[in-house]
């Protein structure tokens, strides 16, 4: 593996950036053409993939560097349309980097899966029932899923929940499933359908709903990492740093900002990597709840020798097999080129991304500001806007960064007066 520290890596083409990254990385040469957008998505797999297909959008790849993960440097494929969150990532993670990078661990890659059983007479006596049939229950689970069984996944256990509503005492059975390397959305869903019949014979109830939950309790990935308090800017930004930390784990108002900065980074890295984004969403926001107030899934500290101390925990149902990751060909690429062998080292990743970005947000906040270094890189966008071409884009940020005024109509004017010459 090729050391991710790489001097300068912005300032390189997207040619000379692509060859570092695939070099050494045993990509095919279809691969290499679907990551580098030569051969793009064709529509017949497009069709294939979702109902009604007209066309594709792009979102750009981008690749941060610095990440070094549990001894092991790895560049992190990020899919993303915002500016600056592909830089901030590498910012933070170089200054992770001495210190040893990014330990990460997992729970384990259990997903649940639930049945509601409506108009149970005994409610509490079904429960026993149910215990007494689980054999039964798990093996009828895991006939229909052979392959998972046979790499050491299928049904594990099962659980089952008393809810009283409204109008109604619910039971509910949670299926304990372990689906190793694949989300496991699809295993899932069908254990749980077929096992329906079962679980209504033994309760006398009625199975309305049988899916998966998107709140991986089981399935909680960690990471932490040690920040240089020099490379951030000093003692006070990292004690300012901690103090917005402490604000987002007190006030729902800055922790949904605070989670959604974190959600940058993860979700371009889950994007990339063909998995999805909206579960990976809705089971860290869900655990972020999960005390009863809405708080911070990242922890910041200063720790004994005065760096700032950062972790992570959320749940990171993600996979390497099955679904958009096996079918989406940039999706397979980029998996290839990050080098994840197994769910959980994604996940590890993936976490790791997360807290970086979120360090880096920190960061900025509690120095010069967001839109500093945010809009120097929008500007970009904005000359772009304001019909600036190609060779003279860095031209035109530099001089209106150097005025500090990164306004669209600023931008606007010198774009002009650049095109006359001026």
């Amino acid at each position: 593996m090729s050391n991710t520290r790489v001097p300068g890596f912005y300032r390189l083409s997207p040619k000379e950036r692509f060859d570092i990254v695939t070099e050494g990385r045993n990509l095919t040469d279809d691969q290499l053409k679907h990551l580098s957008g030569e051969n793009p998505l064709s529509m017949d797999l497009a069709d294939s993939m979702i109902e009604n297909v007209i066309g594709q959008i792009g979102i750009p790849l981008g690749i941060a560097t610095n990440f070094k993960i549990n001894g092991k440097d790895m560049f992190i494929p990020m899919a993303t349309e915002e500016p600056s969150v592909v830089a901030a990532a590498s910012n933070a993670a170089k200054a992770s980097y001495d210190h040893g990078g990014f330990f990460t661990s997992m729970s384990g890659t259990i997903m649940r899966g639930q049945i509601q059983v409506l108009n149970v007479a005994d409610p509490y006596a079904a429960k026993a029932k149910i215990f007494e049939h689980k054999d039964e229950i798990l093996a009828y689970c895991n006939v229909q899923d052979p392959t998972l069984v046979s790499l050491g996944g299928g049904a594990k256990d099962i659980e089952v929940h008393i809810i009283p509503t409204n109008s109604q005492i619910m039971l509910v059975i949670h299926l304990i499933v372990d689906t190793k390397d694949a989300m496991g959305a699809n295993a899932v869903n069908t254990m749980a359908e077929a096992v329906s019949p079962t679980i209504e014979t033994i309760t006398g109830g009625k199975v309305v709903l049988k899916i998966i939950s998107n709140l991986a309790d089981l399935r909680l990935v960690r990471a932490r990492a040690i920040f240089s308090t020099e490379a951030l800017g000093g003692k006070e930004v990292v004690d300012n740093i901690v103090s917005a930390f402490e604000f987002a784990d007190y006030d729902p108002y800055r922790a949904t900002t605070h989670n959604k900065g974190i959600m940058n980074g993860i979700s371009a890295v889950v994007l990339a990597t063909g998995n999805d984004t909206r579960a990976v969403e809705a089971g860290a926001h869900a655990y972020a709840s999960i005390s009863g107030q809405y708080k911070s899934l990242t922890k910041w500290e200063i720790n004994a020798d005065g760096n700032l101390s950062g972790s992570i925990e959320l749940p990171m149902a993600v996979g390497i097999v099955g679904g958009a990751t096996k079918t989406h060909p940039v999706a397979q690429a980029a998996l290839k080129l990050m080098g994840a062998s197994s769910a959980e080292e994604l996940a590890g990743c993936i976490a790791a991304a997360g807290l970086a970005q979120n360090a880096a947000a920190l960061r900025a906040l509690s120095a010069e500001g967001i839109q500093r270094g945010h809009m120097s890189l929008h500007a970009r966008n904005l000359a772009v806007m304001a019909g600036a071409k190609k060779s003279d884009i860095d031209r035109i940020v530099a001089q209106a960064v150097k005025e500090k005024d990164l306004r669209y109509d600023r931008i606007l004017e010198i774009t002009k007066a650049t095109q006359r010459g001026e």
